[in-house]
């Protein structure tokens, strides 16, 4: 700068273009954040994203209803295992009414016994089958739950949202 107190004037000691500048080194340094001006999402992109949410919401429903039908089809098991171990205790009766073998006897009990073991198997499976469908029912509903807003939201918006959990959803 020139001296003041001669001219009475400021003058400036070196102008810069706006090329210049830009390319300076005394230009103030920028956040460091380089990532690409958010894209509007397209339609294809809000079609996958509903997709993808969707299917996963069928993906509990179906599990769901898989683990009723195996709960059902284990009741009905654990019905004809019963019916075929008293079928079985009365085979073994009949037959020490007719004279058989102690042998025979005994393989139509333990038969019976075994189908008794089986019937209480299946019935203790059928209540984890039970378990297993509220458990992807209350999956269902959790995912609904906390995922539902801010899937709407992202749908929505045409700007990055931050990750799930960041925030709380009502």
């Amino acid at each position: 700068m020139s001296d003041t107190s001669s001219s009475g004037a400021i003058e400036p000691t070196s102008v810069q273009t706006g090329a210049e500048a830009a390319t300076s080194s005394n230009v103030p340094a920028t956040s460091g954040d380089t990532r690409p001006a958010p894209q509007r999402p397209t339609f294809g992109g809000l079609i996958a994203g509903i997709i993808n949410f969707i299917s996963l919401a069928a993906a509990f429903i179906a599990l769901a209803a898989a683990a009723a039908l195996l709960k059902e089809q284990l009741h009905l098991l654990k019905a004809r295992c019963h019916a075929d171990a008293a079928f079985a205790r009365r085979v073994g009766e009949l037959c020490h009414a007719a004279g058989a073998d102690a042998y025979f006897l005994a393989l139509f009990l333990e038969t019976g016994t075994a189908f008794e073991r089986t019937a209480e198997a299946s019935g203790e499976l059928a209540n984890a089958a039970d378990q297993m469908e509220a458990d992807a029912n209350g999956v269902q509903d959790a995912h609904d739950t906390q995922y539902r807003g801010i899937y709407e939201v992202r749908q929505a918006s045409p700007y990055a949202q931050p990750k799930p959990g960041f925030n709380r959803v009502r």
